[in-house]
């Protein structure tokens, strides 16, 4: 099994452990309990699970045609970006960093948490 490294968007880790191969990240990361956002559900009908991958980028699966036009539609993409719920493990290692949007979408999905982080004073980001 691929080992999975995620950072959240400020560069801290956020989680890390062994996925199964053929998950998406978005999966890879709502197993290990990362606060990855997805608005769609994970369905290619949005930009909100996008990432931006730092090591294993080309052993992910291929772009397809729809996640391409569904990154154009996001916020700063670079040549290293997926969306969490099309890019595909293989057997090989990845780490990659959940983008500002998707963090602050996963929150708008998590009210109970976001209140707990507001309350906390970690949320938003300083």
């Amino acid at each position: 099994m691929p080992k999975v490294t995620i950072y959240n968007p400020r560069g801290k880790l956020e989680a890390e452990g062994e996925v199964p191969e053929g998950r998406s990240l978005l999966q890879a990361s709502l197993n290990l309990g990362a606060r990855h956002g997805s608005a769609c559900g994970g369905v290619c009908a949005c930009s909100t699970c996008h990432v931006w991958v730092k090591k294993g980028f080309e052993s992910l699966s291929d772009m397809e045609d729809g996640e391409a036009d569904q990154l154009d539609r996001a916020y700063d993409v670079k040549p290293y970006s997926r969306l969490g719920c099309q890019a595909q493990l293989d057997h090989q290692d990845v780490v990659y960093q959940i983008t500002e949007e998707s963090e602050k979408t996963w929150y708008d999905e998590h009210p109970k948490e976001r209140h707990e982080a507001e309350a906390a004073g970690t949320w938003p980001p300083k």
